[in-house]
Parts: C-alpha cells; sequence; structure tokens
C-alpha cells in the first residue's frame, strides 16, 4: 500500500510595484499569492486588485532581494485569463453590496473576491473559456445603469475582440 504523497508546492508571496493612480489607493505595492515553479518563476494564485498587466493563472519572473521578498520583474506567460474589478455605485441599485455584484455575475461562474467592508470592490477572475461577450455586455450595462463602475485590469486579444 502506498502513502499518500505530501505536496511540496510552496506558495510564496510576489510582489509588484507601481505608480499610484491618482484619486485612487496611495499604495505602490501589492502582494499576490504564488505557487513557486522554480527558484525566479512562480504562478500567481489570487485575483489582483491593484495590480495591471497580470491575472490569476499567469507565470511571472521574480528576484529575490536580501530582505527574502520576492519583486516580479515580468510575466512569463499568460494563462489567458482577465481580470475585472467592479464597484458598485453606493447610491445605485445594488447600494454598496458586493454580494449584489457576485449575484449579477453569477450566471457567469466567476471567481471574485472583495477588497475591504470600506472598499467592496470586487476583483474578478475571467476564465479564458468564459463568455467574454456575455460579460462585457453586463458590464456595460451595469454600467450604464448605475449599479457599478468597472475597469479591466489585464486582458487578452480574445477578451478585446468579443
Amino acid at each position: 500500500m502506498m502513502a499518500a504523497m505530501e505536496s511540496t508546492v510552496e506558495k510564496i508571496k510576489v510582489w509588484f510595484r507601481f505608480v499610484p493612480r491618482e484619486g485612487w489607493f496611495p499604495q505602490d505595492t501589492e502582494g499576490l499569492w504564488a505557487t513557486g515553479l522554480d527558484a525566479d518563476t512562480a504562478v500567481i494564485e489570487n485575483v489582483p486588485f491593484l495590480q495591471d498587466g497580470v491575472a490569476e493563472g499567469d507565470v511571472v519572473r521574480f528576484r529575490t532581494d536580501a530582505d527574502g521578498l520576492h519583486w516580479a520583474v515580468g510575466r512569463v506567460s499568460s494563462a489567458g485569463n482577465c481580470t475585472v474589478r467592479v464597484v458598485p455605485v453606493p447610491s445605485g441599485p445594488l447600494g454598496r453590496s458586493p454580494q449584489a455584484v457576485h449575484q449579477r455575475l453569477a450566471v457567469f461562474h466567476l471567481g471574485g473576491e472583495v477588497m475591504s467592508a470600506d472598499f467592496p470592490m470586487v476583483a474578478f477572475t475571467v476564465p479564458a473559456d468564459a463568455d467574454f461577450a456575455g460579460i462585457k455586455a453586463l458590464l456595460s450595462q451595469g454600467q450604464d445603469e448605475g449599479w457599478w463602475h468597472y475597469e479591466v485590469g489585464c486582458a487578452t486579444d480574445e477578451w478585446w475582440n468579443a
């Protein structure tokens, strides 16, 4: 009888540096969980709230500094997933409810994370095989009808062409 093998996959935090956007959050770094592949590459394992140009499932290259922090230096490959961030309009029909945002987008089975109770932005990973045209249409409708504001933090040609 064979014993179950323990997973030796190491979860690490990969840090990204960026220029803070005016009128946005003052942070200039974001740490994302990742699974280390080798000494300087890892697969991103959660959706970015602030960092643009990377999505869950992407492989990034990093350098480890003297303090042991892993700093992203570039994306090696895309998983084909996209990152979309949705902020409900407090005075709109959804109020400040991230749950209502999730419910409106539930038909697409998207995984998302809520930033905080103080700022109920929902960051979604849109899988490579999702209904991009349908999601884009609903995002636009929601913005036009005052449900939310949204932005695309990372997208593929397939997203833009849908």
